[in-house]
């Protein structure tokens, strides 16, 4: 971790230099701009009396390098704002390293209490697994990255693809970071997919005309030989004003289309810029594993790059947006520049329409897969889990949570091997069972991710993963408590009828019931999971489930989280232990709060 600490801290340094010396440069320029204007200034005042041939030289001598610098000072403006984006990101990186990830987005509207597992597993929202491995910054790319999560994969091969390819990202931190900062530079909407899906909507028009196709070359002709005509003295200049006429009318001949495809792409320009640099970003790297050189070979068009192909439709894109300019209106009268880009615009879409969709398609991926490559960088001692092929198996070395300082973290094994097997967990309160089923159910879902995990060797079967830890009454839909535990209860039911494959994790087994109705449940459940074959881990308070593993002796297993007391004092070691937990800490916390037992 000390490695990748000073990784941080060195770029963060040097990148702060280089945006501060960067900023004495622009100030440099600033200060020579003001000169030239003053120097302008007085130039003009000393030789008023000149002819207009030396006030047009004086007035060239001095603006033609006022130009030049305002372009010399965009460049090391757009230099300064990436040097401060990245010395930014990686004081931001640094945060998250000692577990502050407020930077980050944690897509807190992705909370669903009806996921198989999200809620209980604190995917979304603050402070959890998403937002502190999120590090997408495109739209489609974080829609991408919290998908991959909610619907881990349950295929051997696919995950092993992943794992290869976060963990060749994970070698690249420079372009990951470069990609992420050309990104970040330009804020990012939810509505960006939308406004790309309008591309492919356009319907062609003008570019099946063929009067319109030759009036848009024609009339640029027409001009130069009126003008060379008039300039010769063989017609006079009064038709260039008739031909104006006639240029106007056919200038907005098609106004009425231009404006439907400009209405279409508005706002576009700036998206298409954004996502050819990042694409660029993608093209420019050479990969080795297989997953993103498949991503890399998509990138591509009639053998041209995606990213230049891009440029070419924001300029198109630009042009349209100049249209009500003076510029504009002077070029769509002499040149029907209007027309123009519109036709160029729908040739350029029903040539690469579709490809365009599996671009931003593979952008999202590789954005996903940055995050996931950023995660494995940001924790070198996690390990890429070792994917079983029979169900069921889960056999964990020193497992600890993600979000838990590392410097308080208490790891834990597993050891499930076979179906139909259980774990049943036992133990006082705040002993760190429900904290054990969080870690298990992280690292699991980490691992059918393609994710590294936290612990010392891990080996899994990808199951369908579905937990009941934090279930919730509802009001609006006037649900108890209880009624919603059970339903949560009847879906895992009903899904292992389905035969389906699950990975089972459950705490405290109908918290919303009387104690007898809840024993006599919860061995009810339990005996029929076993008959269904299938694999979990269930943590209660319950005792008399330990009783189970006289029963099924093959299929279940009891552990135990202690609280000991010492001294008038609570103490607990946070360590898994085989067999049926001894001691309970209810009355002693209520008699140290000062509540009479």
């Amino acid at each position: 971790m000390e490695k990748v600490f000073a990784y941080y801290r060195e770029k963060t340094a040097r990148h702060e230099a280089q945006a501060e010396a960067l900023g004495k440069r622009i100030y440099l320029l600033g200060s020579l701009r003001l000169l030239l204007v003053a120097g302008l200034i007085t130039a003009l005042w000393l030789g008023k009396g000149e002819s207009g041939g030396v006030l047009t030289f004086i007035v060239a001598a001095f603006v033609l390098p006022f130009v030049g610098l305002m372009v010399w000072h965009s460049r090391l403006f757009a230099r300064k704002s990436y040097a401060e984006a990245m010395a930014q990101l990686c004081r931001d990186e640094l945060k998250a390293l000692d577990y502050d990830f407020s930077a980050f987005d944690g897509a807190p509207e992705k909370n669903d209490p009806a996921h198989p597992f999200s809620l209980d597993l604190d995917l979304f929202g603050h402070n959890s697994l998403f937002q502190s491995l999120n590090r997408t910054v495109t739209a489609d790319g974080r829609e991408r990255l919290a998908a991959w999560f909610l619907h881990p994969l349950t295929d051997k091969a696919a995950i092993q693809q992943r794992q290869e390819a976060v963990r060749e990202l994970a070698a690249l931190p420079d372009l990951r970071q470069h990609f992420y900062v050309t990104g970040i530079l330009r804020e990012q909407g939810k509505r960006d997919r939308q406004v790309l899906a309008s591309l492919v909507a356009i319907a062609p028009c003008l570019m099946r005309s063929r009067t319109w196709t030759v009036l848009v070359w024609a009339v640029p002709l027409v001009w130069l030989g009126l003008a060379a005509g008039c300039v010769a003295g063989a017609l006079p200049y009064s038709v260039l004003g008739l031909f104006l006429a006639v240029a106007f009318v056919l200038a907005y001949g098609t106004s009425k289309q231009v404006a439907k495809i400009h209405h279409a792409l508005d706002k576009m320009e700036q998206i298409l810029t954004a996502y050819g640099e990042l694409i660029r970003c993608i093209e420019e790297q050479a990969f080795r594993s297989q997953a993103l050189q498949t991503l890399h070979s998509r990138f591509h068009a009639d053998g041209q790059p995606a990213s230049a192909l891009i440029r070419r439709l924001s300029r198109y894109v630009g042009a349209l947006n100049q249209r009500f300019s003076l510029a504009g209106v002077l070029l769509n009268l002499f040149t029907l520049r209007d027309t123009r880009m519109a036709i160029r615009l729908e040739q350029w879409n029903a040539a690469y329409g579709e490809a365009a969709e599996a671009w931003f398609d593979a952008l999202a991926d590789f954005d996903a897969y940055a995050s996931l490559g950023a995660f494995a960088f940001n924790h070198p001692d996690y390990v890429y889990p070792e994917i079983a092929d029979r169900y069921f198996q889960m056999e964990g070395k020193a497992l600890g949570h993600p979000l838990l300082h590392r410097d308080v973290c208490v790891r834990n094994d597993i050891d499930i091997r076979r179906s139909p097997s259980f774990l049943i967990v036992t133990g006082a309160n705040m002993a760190g069972k429900s904290t054990y089923l969080r870690t298990v159910g992280v690292n699991y879902l980490l691992a059918c991710v393609g994710a590294p995990v936290c612990a010392e060797s891990l080996r899994v079967f990808p199951a369908v993963l579905v937990t009941s830890l934090r279930t919730s009454d509802s009001l609006v839909s006037h649900e108890s408590y209880f009624f919603a535990e059970l339903k949560r209860l009847k879906m895992i039911i009903d899904r292992l009828q389905r035969g389906e494959q699950l990975f089972i994790i459950l705490d405290e087994i109908l918290k919303g019931t009387n104690s007898e109705d809840k024993q006599k449940g919860s061995l009810a459940l339990m005996k029929q999971l076993v008959r269904y074959r299938s694999c979990g881990i269930i943590a209660t308070h319950d005792l008399v489930l330990g009783t189970l593993a006289d029963e099924f002796p093959e299929a279940i297993e009891n552990y135990r989280f202690e609280a000991d007391i010492a001294d008038d004092e609570l103490r607990f070691s946070y360590r898994l232990q085989p067999g049926v937990a001894r001691n309970m800490n209810a009355c002693f916390l209520m008699q140290k709060m000062g509540i009479t037992i």
